[in-house]
């Protein structure tokens, strides 16, 4: 299960490494419009985004 864990971390490591990469200036411009969302916007991006890693997590296994 250990394993499982540190493979799924390293992809998401990958992916989010990847993102600035290709991409700098479009990632600057996502940090800052993140930054300047208010608090509630923020908590449901978060809590929607983790739903949908729910709900594919689900659909996978």
């Amino acid at each position: 299960m250990l394993q499982d864990l540190m493979t799924g971390f390293s992809i998401y490591l990958i992916i989010e490494g990847m993102i600035p990469f290709a991409g700098p200036n479009l990632f600057r411009q996502s940090v800052v419009r993140i930054a300047q969302m208010d608090d509630n916007s923020l908590r449901l991006t978060g809590l929607t985004v983790a739903g949908v890693g729910l709900i594919m997590l689900y659909i996978v296994r």
